[in-house]
């Protein structure tokens, strides 16, 4: 029997309970795992480091059981059956049960992942909503192209939808990523298997229900809890998926990227890691520089593929810049709290492993002789909580410089010219984002062009649009998700030759 977790909210934030249930959601209803008892997966509230509730983890016989159902609803309820403008209305109805739920969501999100209930009520759940609408108004504007060859033939182009769609998202942001993924390959008529984290798994359960109330068909929508091994690697291995979006380590991905080769060569999105860099130059205005640097690598405690963690600054005015941004990075750090205190700026890590990873990273810049500026420590006695770090006295081999440690840790570096900068910016195996602040317009396109990311912030950090395409370079993947290149990533070109009398 499918089991369900009630949590009563009693804080200063918000005050209700939400309900979500444990199990699976295939083919429109909520299901036990069908090997047993399945994995217990513990979801581990963060502020405090206790058990919240348990959960059930499938395996591969789940995973085939929701491919059944995903096959089933793309062949006979969903895919090209159905006119885009009415997949447009269906998801522009769940965008208002996300809105209508949107306390819950938030209230959620904050139990669950650790951020602080103000960044989750104001940005992350209506972020959601508005990735919802938008690709709700595309479903009905997918469109091929007619192509000139000659009077007696006719050339034209269809996307159509790839069929049963894998998605497996992380744990830093797990509502945006799950609409991130479902709202465009379901516009485009493509049915889903969605896999959350094990570590946040409790928004993306709240909002399976959410389906059946905004009127898709049966088996549109299936999730199956679990481990990435588990349930990721069969996803993966599956013969009958046709294709694979995954946001997270590098490492997974190339583990993906090769389930998918040895298995049907299904297509494979992959959002990866990043090691950004931020570029501060003389002539930038200080104090919003220091602000978006800041925001750059604290958001989220850190915990953000497109962190700005190597902040480069130009020598003339590097004093400045650091006295500033250790200013703000202690203001920060009296504002660490609980996530539901109106006064909280700054929550704690995601899980104990995740702390001790960023910790680890700490001790490691302390060993290889770069200098703790400001914090360093894990803060109070309970939960997961690290202060804000800034490292100085930096060398370019450092493993802080040189790996992803998706944590509130950054290191500052002087440089004198341009071209330096360009040339450490882009030595790294990562390419997802870069933040140039500069006045000199002239500079800042110059720089854009020469940095090798696939997302490029000028007078800003962490500042993106649903409707401008997300992605990177080199290995922090590949394919875009938002905007319209979106579409592109859940859809197959088919190409249509008609003879109007041709003779051969």
């Amino acid at each position: 029997m499918v089991q369900t977790y009630t949590h009563k909210f009693d804080t200063t934030l918000y005050k209700g309970s939400v309900t979500v249930k444990t199990g699976f959601f295939i083919d429109g209803q909520w299901a036990d795992p069908v090997d047993g008892a399945g994995d217990k997966v513990e979801v581990v509230d963060p502020t405090y480091g206790k058990v919240i509730t348990t959960i059930i983890g499938g395996g591969p016989r789940d995973v085939d059981l929701a491919v059944q159902a995903a096959r089933k609803a793309f062949k006979t309820s969903w895919g090209l059956k159905v006119p885009g403008s009415q997949r447009g209305r269906i998801l522009d109805k769940f965008a208002d049960l996300l809105e209508s739920h949107s306390e819950e969501l938030a209230a959620l999100l904050s139990l669950d992942v650790g951020k602080p209930f103000s960044s989750t009520r104001q940005f992350e759940v209506s972020t959601a909503v508005k990735i919802v609408r938008y690709y709700a108004g595309w479903a009905d504007k997918i469109h091929g192209k007619t192509i000139e060859t000659n009077e007696r033939k006719l050339a034209y182009t269809r996307h159509e939808p790839f069929g049963v769609v894998g998605a497996i998202i992380p744990w830093n942001s797990p509502l945006i990523s799950a609409v991130g993924k479902l709202a465009p390959a379901i516009a485009t008529g493509n049915t889903v298997i969605l896999k959350p984290s094990e570590l946040t798994p409790l928004t993306t359960l709240f909002i399976a229900d959410l389906f059946n109330e905004a009127g898709f068909p049966p088996g549109v929508l299936n999730l199956v809890n679990g481990y990435g091994h588990t349930v990721g690697s069969a996803l993966s291995l599956h013969p009958n998926v046709d294709k694979i979006s995954f946001t997270g380590s590098t490492l997974t991905g190339r583990n993906i990227l090769k389930a998918a080769a040895e298995s049907n060569l299904k297509s494979v999105t992959l959002e990866l890691g990043g090691k950004s860099p931020t570029i501060v130059f003389n002539d930038a205005v200080l104090d919003q520089a220091i602000k978006w640097a800041a925001h750059g690598i604290f958001y989220n405690m850190g915990q953000a593929c497109i962190a700005g963690s190597r902040i480069y600054v130009q020598e003339d005015v590097y004093d400045k810049f650091l006295d500033g941004f250790t200013t703000f990075t202690k203001e920060l750090t009296s504002a660490i709290g609980h996530p539901f205190e109106a006064s909280t700026r700054h929550g704690p890590q995601v899980s104990k492993a995740q702390f001790d990873r960023v910790m680890g990273y700490i001790a490691s810049g302390k060993s290889e002789g770069a200098q703790v500026h400001i914090g360093g420590e894990s803060f109070g006695e309970e939960g997961y909580f690290i202060k804000p770090t800034i490292f100085v006295d930096v060398k370019p081999y450092m493993k802080i410089m040189r790996e992803e440690i998706f944590g509130p840790v950054c290191s500052i570096v002087q440089f004198k010219t341009e071209d330096e900068v360009i040339e450490w910016a882009n030595d790294t195996t990562y390419g997802l984002a870069a933040n140039i602040l500069t006045e000199n317009s002239a500079r800042a396109i110059r720089m854009a062009h020469a940095l090798e990311a696939g997302i490029i912030y000028i007078n800003s950090a962490m500042a993106g649009d649903i409707n401008v395409p997300f992605g990177g370079y080199k290995q922090s993947g590949m394919g875009r998700e938002m905007g319209e290149e979106a579409l592109d990533t859940y859809t197959q070109i088919k190409a249509v030759h008609v003879n109007l009398g041709q003779e051969l």
